[in-house]
């Protein structure tokens, strides 16, 4: 038994290992089970809480995509002269210290495609089919949603991290010089 639990394995590894740089494809299919999901909860007018239950942890996903590994707020040590705390290097003088992700981009994208896929197999039982009444729970989930991305950007502006590459500066190093 553990050896085919251990090939299984193997070959789930093999296939995350082969999709990795293909990083649209990838959430492309992201999409696509979002998109199947949402029209069979359309189509058979239930399983709302399977829906919600899905949002909510699609949002905490994305909340440790967007946060650091090693958050600012907890190194006290470099802030016990500032009333704003640790932050980000900027200028030549200070420590270089590169953006990680709670999350990588890799694992978020893996655990949403589990998680959705876990969410249509639940849309195959009635017991899953809680009777709710969804516009409070859509009402719910977008104050959720707001309350915690306004938490989330004023952090990022207290301690002045920028969770993605584009529009970042990118600095040349000093030009060879010819002998």
């Amino acid at each position: 038994m553990d050896r085919i639990g251990g090939t299984i394995k193997q070959k789930y590894q093999k296939f995350l290992d082969d999709v990795v740089p293909f990083i649209v494809p990838r959430w492309l299919f992201v999409v696509g089970i979002l998109f199947y999901f949402v029209y069979r909860i359309i189509v058979l007018q239930g399983w709302y809480i399977s829906c919600y239950a899905l949002a909510i942890f699609h949002l905490n996903l994305f909340i440790a995509f967007l946060s650091p590994k090693i958050d600012p707020s907890f190194e006290l040590a470099e802030s016990m002269d500032d009333d704003e705390g640790p932050s980000l290097p900027t200028n030549n003088n200070e420590e270089f210290r590169p953006f990680i992700r709670r999350l990588p981009e890799f694992k978020f994208w893996e655990q949403t495609v589990i998680s959705t896929l876990i969410a249509i197999f639940s849309t195959f039982f009635d017991c899953f089919n809680v009777p709710v009444f969804w516009p409070i729970l859509v009402m719910y989930f977008f104050i959720l949603f707001f309350l915690t991305m306004k938490r989330q950007i004023r952090h990022m502006i207290k301690y002045r991290y920028l969770p993605f590459t584009h529009g970042k500066t990118k600095y040349k190093g000093k030009p060879e010089v010819k002998s």
